[in-house]
């Protein structure tokens, strides 16, 4: 029996081309970035083309990309780190229900610091209504952090369109992108975006590395302190191997976007289909028309999920209850807790998410066992 990953929303392989380019960066040029000898300047050149390489991916100028360790650290600089630096300027900040714990826990602590939350409801779909954060919207409102698309169903915010009311006021926008890199174009400027936030496991990229993609206009507070690197904005040596891995990892996805978002697309629709055909009790979590094409949050009534997702491992399938941050926890999603009142939705809920190495044999393969086993536990 042959193992199936199928939560590539939790994280990717990293590409071998990806590894081949970062092993000379481990083993020959190993200097350090800030030093000014041979060995530092060759690992600054390297840091140089790679801050060159996002800069151009995200639409933003190459002063404007921190490198960080991940994207929960370039979340938290974006929303702690503006936060706190304007703070004079209000204290009202806006995000939504359905975020990231990298952003939502940044809020909360916000919170804990004086500062006055909305978090926004969104609808059956997952998604927030435009209305309710114009709505939302006061004088004192500084920051408004609204994720891209939801790591758990996929739904895609209407970004664009929340940033173009947000450049009449004062309010800077930052977006977590995590889950769309590599997918979507993302371009700050067409966006309407201040920050956006990306990250390299995301994408065939090594773990450990992550980018806030910022307006060099922004007075951000810096969550670490030591040295200046990173403009002062993150401090600490630079992860150089894992940064030319992410490099690297961009420009394979600049050259196969298009191709891949096809493919996705059809594993989706395929998964989809088989699962229906079979006439299994389900129900999908999310839009079905602004989603990303490469998850598929499934509910299966009846089922309880910790068990669905033991047996699907023991018949070598790898899929996910959702976010990847809260792996072994009994909790249910607050994803699905705020689109939906029925509380069994999320506790029978399964996230299948397609990557690097899978194809259609694959998927028609994850669909025999998915129904095998649903329809088991389900009688």
């Amino acid at each position: 029996m042959k193992n199936i990953y199928v939560d590539h929303a939790a994280t990717t392989p990293v590409h071998p081309e990806v590894i081949e380019a970062m092993i000379p960066y481990m083993n020959e040029v190993y200097g350090n970035p800030s030093s000014i000898h041979t060995f530092g300047r060759k690992a600054r050149r390297g840091l140089d083309e790679a801050r060159e390489v996002l800069a151009r991916a995200l639409g933003c100028q190459y002063e404007e990309i921190t490198f960080t360790s991940g994207g929960t650290e370039a979340d938290n600089l974006a929303v702690i780190g503006y936060a706190m630096a304007n703070r004079e300027n209000g204290n009202h900040l806006i995000t939504t229900q359905v975020e990231h714990h990298g952003v939502l826990h940044a809020f909360e602590f916000l919170e804990k610091n004086g500062f006055d939350v909305t978090y926004l409801p969104v609808n059956a779909d997952g998604i927030v209504s435009v209305k309710d954060v114009e709505n939302a919207l006061t004088e004192n409102t500084i920051l408004v952090s609204i994720m891209y698309a939801n790591n758990e169903t996929g739904a895609v915010q209407p970004i664009q369109e929340i940033g173009a009311f947000l450049s009449e006021h004062q309010a800077v926008f930052h977006s977590d992108a995590v889950q769309a890199f590599g997918i979507e174009r993302l371009d700050m400027n067409e966006l309407n975006v201040d920050m956006l936030t990306v990250s390299s496991h995301k994408i065939n990229g090594p773990k450990g590395v992550g980018v806030l993609a910022a307006k060099k206009e922004l007075t951000i507070q810096p969550n670490l302190y030591g040295g200046e690197q990173e403009r002062k904005r993150r401090a600490g040596t630079e992860n150089i191997p894992g940064i030319i891995g992410l490099k690297k990892a961009v420009e394979l996805m600049e050259t196969t976007r298009n191709e891949k978002r096809a493919l996705y697309k059809s594993l989706r629709e395929t998964l989809l289909s088989r699962l229906q055909e079979a006439d299994v009790n389900m129900l999908v979590n999310g839009s079905h028309e602004q989603v990303m094409p490469h998850i598929l949050n499934v509910s299966f009534p009846g089922v309880n999920v910790e068990s669905l997702l033991t047996n699907l491992d023991l018949d070598g399938v790898a899929a996910s209850s959702g976010s990847a941050c809260t792996a072994g926890s009994i909790e249910p999603s607050h994803v699905l807790a705020a689109m939906f009142e029925d509380s069994n939705r999320s506790q029978s809920a399964l996230r299948f998410s397609f990557g690097y190495g899978n194809d259609l044999e694959q998927i028609e393969e994850v669909a025999k066992r998915t129904i095998k086993i649903v329809q088991r536990l389900q009688t």
